[in-house]
């Protein structure tokens, strides 16, 4: 059984992509950085349907604290040879011009400096070229980073748009040792995080936009994203998917 590390695992996207991959075969280390109640529940979930899982907190923009958790992962359910960075956060709508430094600073310290720092850190323990045994990573970016997130959350889709930068020039930096590296760009998706932001009403206001005329759920996403970690996948590798119901 191959160990998979799903940051942000413990609600919405994370969380389904968690509980897909585990009934696929993987074992799954869900991290989170506060929700752990919900991590257990989702680790005693996975469990009584007959998977392996096990949750550590942290904060994916620690450097240490990364390294802590894939000690931890692979310590309790074996080397790892998968990564989902999927962890993120949103602010409030607000202009570009009143974002404070502040707030820049944490959006892109979790959602681009947090998935470098996984990605870099599995790949050392997945290359070949280092003594491993190769693996697969996806990176959850957003249809921000190619809409922009004009006078909502730019810095959010400025550290979506990098990350996709990040999964094209990585990909091909590790292709030849074993590692594949691809994105997936969920769209308008039924989740809390704009809740949280403090935007309830968004998803609802906004659907009218998509051409499928309905709002995408985290299943659908983790379909997309355990697909492109599994075998089905081999070939593919710097790809970027929009899951956004043709948005």
């Amino acid at each position: 059984m191959q160990t998979l590390i799903v940051t942000g695992g413990a609600r919405g996207i994370g969380a389904a992509c968690a509980r897909l991959a585990a009934l696929k075969g993987w074992a799954v280390c869900i991290n989170y950085r506060s929700s752990a109640a919900l991590a257990d529940a989702l680790v005693a979930d996975i469990t009584a349907a007959g998977g392996r899982a096990a949750a550590f907190a942290g904060d994916v923009s620690d450097e240490a604290s990364v390294i802590a958790l894939f000690d931890s992962a692979e310590q309790a359910l074996g080397p790892v040879r998968g990564l989902v960075n999927n962890a993120g956060i949103l602010a409030a709508p607000r202009r570009l011009c009143d974002i404070d430094l502040d707030r820049w600073n944490a959006t892109l310290g979790t959602n681009l400096t947090g998935s470098f720092l996984c990605a870099r850190e599995a790949v050392r323990r997945m290359s070949t070229a280092r003594g491993g045994a190769g693996g697969a990573i996806v990176n959850v970016s957003s249809m921000a980073a190619v809409l922009g997130g004009s006078n909502e959350f730019t810095d959010y889709a400025a550290s979506k748009g990098a990350l996709d930068t990040l999964t094209l020039g990585l990909s091909k930096e590790v292709a030849a040792e074993g590692i594949r590296v691809n994105g997936v760009r969920p769209g308008l998706i039924d989740t809390e995080i704009h809740a949280a932001a403090g935007d309830a009403g968004r998803v609802a206001r906004l659907m009218p936009s998509v051409p499928m005329q309905r709002v995408g759920t985290p299943e659908e996403v983790a379909e997309a994203v355990v697909w492109l970690l599994s075998d089905a996948a081999s070939y593919c590798t710097g790809v970027i998917m929009n899951v956004s119901g043709g948005r």
